[in-house]
């Protein structure tokens, strides 16, 4: 198979023209070609007056090495074989595996798992995701927060309640493996192309439900309402864990794929003497804007024409310190993603259509460790904690909101401007300073303005701030060697976002194939 990239179409053109374009390019006529497919899509707006899709496609024809040996084009080449390959032989195992949290990083090593015949058993706290959809409605209505589950907590983890992007730097083929997994379940075909792939809260929810029904048909077991308790540990080895305090499963195999969110499971580990290190993160609020602001500011007048726009701003602040926006939120609207009382976190998220009034996306601020004010581990989770406090006190329960020209001013704002929050239920207007530290008001009033300079409209005064946005990355590292088990117990696997090596859905995935691939291949 034969791969073509940089094909360009114009907007007004569509994919039927691409064909025509294979045999301009490979210098063939159309009986030559047996099929052709898409590969990957982008957009290039990088100048408003020319914006046009770039394609890369792949094409299977009826004599690929004659056409080879005679193009000298660039941007040509041999296709690289994508198929995923499971490893061979027969596994040691002598007891099911446990895998504990049911996010991306558990739900594919329980897949892939399951489909190496290993009949793993997945451990949930939360709901399944029928439940904890009418669960977190409730809450986001009015209702008690359910510590269990939540945005936080249950089947497909946070990323359930997210806008599903699909984004990785990661040039690992298993990517692959991990897009035509969600597709098959029922994701959009289009995300085995899209250069920026999302799926959407709404349609996420039956694609890990599909899954899930995937791994059970394979002889998986999935226990929703089932909290990790305790580990059993004995000789440096893992020997069982307990569930809801009563019921003990015995195994030599454990994979911690519970999320950052699971902080008293940081705290059991630390209790366990297992090895943790504090890490660099981030925190900070979300700011939302018109979506329709957004996509005139990138797209000028092409934006009617063309889907919901995005965007990505860094600045490094004149201390050295990081600024930048993250998991942005074309279309879609910001949510309160507690998972404890008496504290309040956010979060934003989109549905497929991205079709909301307001674009939303995190504003972070690094912290590293040196900001944490202690040696203990915990240390930068206590942080977290200590800022959601604050917001939940500030806002007395509600969401706190401030106008982005309020906060530049440092007064608490009174009433809205052209734009309206999305957070639901409550929302209160505060001065967002009084909750996060001063370190992270300065940058965030220091790089506002300048992101103003790149995104025109950035810092419209009324574009409103929501805080607090502390669940961006883990602010702990279960420390792991290079089979990735942990380096204090054999036979556990810490994996995923809450151990500290993933930033996304698609890396927490691989990484929790990954880890399937060594344990199949445990002990030979």
């Amino acid at each position: 198979m034969i791969r073509i990239g940089e094909i360009k179409l114009k907007l007004e053109e569509t994919e039927e023209v691409l064909e025509q374009k294979i045999k301009k390019k490979l210098h063939i006529h159309k009986e030559d070609i047996l099929s052709w497919s898409i590969y990957k899509k982008g957009l290039d707006a990088r100048k408003k007056e020319t914006i046009h899709y770039v394609y890369t496609v792949d094409v299977k024809l009826k004599n690929e090495k004659k056409v080879l040996e005679r193009t000298r084009a660039k941007n040509i080449t041999i296709a690289p074989d994508m198929t995923y390959y499971f490893p061979q032989g027969k596994s040691l195992l002598k007891t099911k595996p446990i895998i504990i949290g049911f996010g991306p990083a558990g739900m594919f090593a329980g897949l892939l798992l399951a489909e190496m015949g290993l009949c793993p058993i997945i451990l949930e706290r939360g709901e399944d995701v029928d439940r904890r959809s009418k669960t977190v409605q409730e809450f986001w209505a009015g209702k008690a927060l359910n510590v269990e589950s939540n945005v936080q907590f249950g089947e497909g983890g946070a990323g359930t309640f997210s806008d599903g992007k699909l984004t990785t730097r990661s040039k690992d083929i298993r990517s692959r493996k991990v897009l035509e997994e969600l597709v098959e379940a029922g994701a959009p075909p289009e995300i085995l192309y899209e250069n920026k792939p999302h799926i959407g809260t709404d349609k996420l929810k039956e694609v890990v439900k599909n899954i899930r029904k995937k791994i059970i048909s394979l002889g998986g077991e999935v226990c929703f309402d089932s909290k990790v308790t305790d580990l059993k540990i004995a000789e440096g080895k893992i020997k069982a864990v307990i569930v809801n305090e009563t019921k003990r499963i015995n195994t030599e195999v454990v994979v911690l794929a519970t999320g950052h969110s699971a902080r008293d499971m940081f705290e059991l580990l630390q209790q366990k003497g297992i090895c943790l290190e504090q890490k660099p993160f981030a925190m900070g609020v979300r700011i939302e804007h018109k979506q329709s602001m957004i996509n005139q500011a990138q797209y000028g007048q092409n934006a009617p024409n063309l889907p919901a726009a995005d965007y990505k701003l860094t600045y490094t602040t004149k201390k050295g310190r990081a600024v930048y926006t993250f998991c942005m939120c074309p279309g879609g609207m910001v949510v309160n993603a507690s998972s404890e009382m008496g504290r309040l976190a956010i979060n934003g998220m989109s549905e497929y259509q991205r079709d909301g009034v307001n674009a939303n996306s995190a504003l972070l601020v690094q912290v590293f460790p040196e900001d944490f004010g202690s040696q203990n581990v915990l240390e930068g989770m206590f942080l977290q904690r200590k800022l959601e406090e604050k917001a939940f006190q500030s806002g007395k329960g509600a969401v706190p909101v401030q106008l982005v020209g309020d906060f530049l001013e440092g007064k608490s704002s009174e009433k809205w401007g052209e734009i309206q929050s999305t957070c639901l239920p409550y929302v209160q207007f505060c001065n967002i300073a009084d909750i996060l530290p001063q370190f992270m008001t300065d940058a965030l009033q220091e790089a506002i303005p300048e992101f103003e300079k790149k995104l025109q409209g950035f810092a419209k005064k009324d574009a409103i701030l929501t805080a607090v946005e502390s669940r961006s990355s883990s602010p702990i590292r279960i420390v792991r060697n290079g089979q990735r088990q942990s380096i204090s117990v054999k036979g556990l696997y810490p994996i995923g976002e809450g151990a500290g090596y993933a930033g996304g859905i698609v890396s927490a995935a691989i990484d929790g194939i990954i880890t399937a691939e060594i344990i199949f291949q445990k002990d030979k």
